[in-house]
């Protein structure tokens, strides 16, 4: 009789730990011990934290502002937020707003173009440090100077971050947005959120324009 139930009790156990391996592997996935954990964010996400993670690195080596980054993807349609205010001490997102591209001088631009040469009216990728205010045509703007070979011409061409009507607050695709003549164009009430955050700064902010 023992030996009927010591069979019994390891034909269960036996059976328990074969179910319980299945179980791992179906819902746990068989993953081999060490292996990398599969990143669940959607590119864009991931493209962003990338680039924050470089631009603090670049601000603590030239002594620009390491708390808050200006960054403007231009991979995301005009119609959807793709200028992001990052909190680059907590790794977040404080807020998001719409931003123009610019035309590069025709009537409309079909999808992107980008040119660093005066007079081209493209927008021009690379870091900007944004420098004194000022009010221009458009009202309150920012003075941008470009920090790489891609955008040092920012300066001489008049590229500026200013605001314009023709922004409005929220997303509008699949609607496409205004085109600028190579300003990083805002929405008025947007410009002045930035406003808060770029005269509080004890620091240079950077923007960077990326695709």
């Amino acid at each position: 009789m023992k030996k009927i139930t010591w069979y019994l009790l390891l034909s269960f156990l036996v059976t328990a730990t074969a179910i319980g391996g299945w179980y791992y592997s179906r819902f746990q996935g068989d993953r081999p011990a060490g292996a990398a954990v599969i990143d669940t964010r959607d590119s864009v996400s991931i493209k962003r934290d990338l680039i924050a993670d470089s631009l603090k690195r670049f601000a603590a080596a030239n002594r620009y502002n390491t708390q808050i980054g200006f960054l403007l993807d231009m991979s995301i349609e005009s119609g959807r937020d793709r200028f992001f205010v990052v909190d680059m001490k907590k790794d977040s997102v404080l807020s998001a707003g719409l931003v123009t591209h610019g035309r590069c001088n025709q009537n409309w631009l079909r999808g992107r173009k980008y040119s660093n040469i005066v007079g081209s009216g493209c927008t021009s990728l690379g870091r900007y440090r944004v420098a004194g205010s000022y009010h221009g045509r458009f009202g309150l703007a920012y003075k941008l100077h470009g920090l790489d070979p891609t955008n040092n011409n920012a300066f001489k061409r008049y590229v500026v971050l200013h605001a314009h009507e023709c922004v409005p607050d929220k997303e509008v695709h699949p609607l496409p947005l205004c085109q600028s003549d190579g300003c990083p164009t805002v929405s008025p009430a947007f410009l002045q959120e930035l406003k808060v955050i770029i005269e509080a700064a004890s620091q240079p902010v950077i923007l960077w324009i990326y695709e």
